[in-house]
């Protein structure tokens, strides 16, 4: 690394100089030269370059361990030391964001249910347990109001709808996909904050028309709902991040895109050992 450095800034500084501070030897840096790179540098390069594909690829949000696994996968030959190491050496970083919540007054509504799944976020079978919620999403013509329903099985997105409102509407359309996609049996346990959408007369009707029981956060506490909330902060770090939306038709096109290609059939989870959603998903249809 050390030759590497000085062939860079050899057109800005003298190589006598640069190798005294770096601490080698000018006939070593020439015979380096002649001889090219070894067969491990080689491979060190082929390696960063396909990194560097990954890294674009995944929106630029894998940390070392991921894009590991991801090699590993395709059938590099390589330890997750290495792949950290020529990471950091090339200023490879994954990019993250604090997450924002914005928070609403609650509003007089059906009282709220009681919190069935007291912080475990496990399912043991695809549609036993859904959580849901919403978000916003800025954009130049105001906000994108986003609610999803994800499935603990296999934190597979299951229903989602956009509205440039925040209303009974949204969740509702959200939670009708979910039931059209999915059809689950009677029983399933349905988790959501205590937000007057979800505390609605014609939301709690929809679940009970089929079978769900409804479960809700403790009032102010987002750690009761942390699946739904940590897929708005992934969402919000791997796509709005980059973004500056011109308009909600625009938005909503890229999150579409977002949660159907990239999130449920492409995106590891560290949650399902890096697996896909929907790879996740098939594993326990064939058990």
């Amino acid at each position: 690394m050390k030759y590497r450095f000085i062939q860079q800034e050899q057109s800005r500084h003298r190589v006598s100089t640069l190798c005294r501070v770096l601490g080698v030897s000018r006939s070593g840096y020439y015979a380096w030269q002649h001889r090219g790179e070894s067969p491990r540098a080689q491979s060190n390069q082929r390696l960063l370059e396909r990194i560097r594909e990954l890294h674009r690829h995944y929106r630029c949000r894998y940390g070392s361990d991921k894009i590991w696994r991801v090699l590993c996968e395709e059938g590099e030959s390589c330890g997750r030391h290495r792949v950290a190491r020529l990471r950091r050496e090339h200023g490879i970083e994954a990019l993250r964001r604090r997450r924002f919540r914005r928070r609403y007054a609650a509003c007089n509504s059906q009282p709220a249910s009681a919190n069935r799944l007291q912080q475990d976020f496990t399912a043991a079978e695809p549609d036993r347990v859904w959580v849901g919620d919403t978000t916003f999403i800025p954009t130049r013509a105001g906000w994108l109001f986003l609610a999803v329903v994800i499935d603990l099985y296999a934190r597979t997105v299951v229903g989602w709808a956009m509205s440039a409102r925040n209303n009974q509407a949204l969740v509702v359309d959200a939670l009708t996909m979910a039931i059209e996609q999915r059809g689950p049996a009677p029983g399933l346990i349905h988790h959501t904050d205590q937000g007057a959408t979800y505390r609605s007369a014609v939301y709690q009707a929809l679940l009970n028309q089929h079978g769900m029981v409804s479960s809700m956060s403790r009032k102010g506490n987002c750690y009761d709902n942390a699946v739904a909330e940590s897929f708005f902060s992934t969402l919000k770090n791997e796509l709005v991040l980059d973004e500056d939306f011109i308009n909600r038709e625009e938005a909503r096109s890229a999150i579409f895109e977002y949660i159907e290609v990239f999130y449920n059939r492409q995106r590891h989870h560290q949650s399902l050992d890096y697996r896909i959603p929907f790879d996740y998903e098939k594993m326990y249809a064939v058990a």
